[in-house]
């Protein structure tokens, strides 16, 4: 790449893109990277601001700026996302479909550290929608060695830094625990919400059962929607520390792993998380606190979206929510375009 000055670039290949920006009407490249100038071009580059520009020159030992947005792009992109074409530099990634955007830190860290080299993403376990931006890369210079994008690759390794894990279509139980609603004292408004929240995946309540207090029908209500080839149970009701509230009795006598009953999340600190294994199929069974009932956002929109994608969550990871794990109680919630779970 060489600087000369606009008047003498005639017949010249121009090696980056021109901006021109006109407050409320457009910000776009007036030139692209690969025009070849031309006399009736020169005024329009002075006026742009644009007495030197950079012309190519090949150098063996150096990268264009969009050639190397593409080594970026090789070494994120994986299955269920599509690329741009680069623009002044950059190249962006979408969606291809519904999912939760994933990224290897370690990794991804280590070539974000690199002088000159720039990606950035949305955060970390988002749930997406098919067409979300999900991350844009590029590198600083227009031009780059060779030897630092040979670096990133090396420290990326043979697998992509992204994965977009799609929803999987799954059968799910709830089991509501409550005299005074099995008795039908009181109006169910509990399985109205966890309703709703799955309408939003494409999913509904397959099964539905309703118990009292006692820990042992608890338990025979989660055995038979085991037994009838439930992939998720929800448990809602008798989930706090008062006498009576038994259901995470009755999900420990099913001998399910207890993964935490208890979580650093609010709200939801008295969410259960168990896993089942059954015919070798591992079957989530989930306590929610009273607080998913009322609460526009809790605990449970930040692990229904993992879970439903077949992610094994570990104590560890339960443990990680806390750093971003109190909800603001926004007036107008808008989860998850916010730092709630994240």
């Amino acid at each position: 790449m060489k600087e000369i000055r606009t008047e003498d670039a005639i017949g010249q290949i121009l090696c980056h893109d021109v901006t021109q920006i006109i407050r409320g009407v457009t910000k776009d490249a007036r030139f692209r990277k690969g025009h070849v100038i031309t006399k009736e071009d020169i005024p329009i580059l002075l006026s742009l601001g644009k007495d030197h520009v950079y012309i190519w020159e090949n150098d063996e030992t150096k990268l264009h700026e969009d050639e190397a947005a593409k080594i970026l792009q090789r070494l994120c992109q994986n299955e269920g996302m599509e690329a741009t074409e680069p623009k002044e530099g950059k190249i962006e990634l979408k969606a291809l479909h519904d999912g939760v955007f994933h990224v290897d830190e370690e990794r991804f860290d280590a070539i974000n550290e690199l002088d000159d080299i720039a990606i950035a993403t949305i955060p970390q376990d988002f749930p997406v929608k098919k067409g979300t931006k999900l991350a844009g890369m590029r590198v600083i210079p227009l031009v780059i060695d060779k030897t630092k994008m040979e670096e990133a690759e090396r420290l990326a390794g043979e697998t992509p830094l992204f994965s977009l894990r799609p929803y999987r279509n799954m059968k799910v139980g709830v089991v509501t625990t409550g005299t005074e609603v099995f008795l039908g004292r009181i109006q169910d408004t509990f399985t109205p919400v966890i309703e709703a929240k799955l309408r939003s995946f494409g999913l509904c309540i397959n099964e539905h059962r309703l118990s009292d207090d006692a820990t042992e029908h608890t338990l025979e209500k989660i055995q038979e929607l085991l037994e009838l080839g439930m992939d998720m149970i929800l448990c809602t009701g008798g989930m706090s520390v008062d006498p009576d509230d038994r259901t995470p009795a009755a999900i420990r006598a099913t001998g399910a792993q207890i993964v935490t009953y208890g979580a650093p999340v609010l709200p939801g600190a008295m969410f259960l998380l168990a896993y089942y294994e059954k015919d070798g199929k591992t079957i989530p069974i989930l306590g929610l606190p009273g607080c998913v009932m009322y609460s526009p956002a809790t605990i449970f929109d930040i692990v229904l979206p993992r879970l439903l994608t077949g992610e094994r969550l570990t104590k560890k990871k339960i443990r990680r929510l806390g750093i971003g794990g109190l909800c603001m109680g926004c007036k107008s919630c808008h989860y998850p375009i916010c730092g709630f779970g994240k």
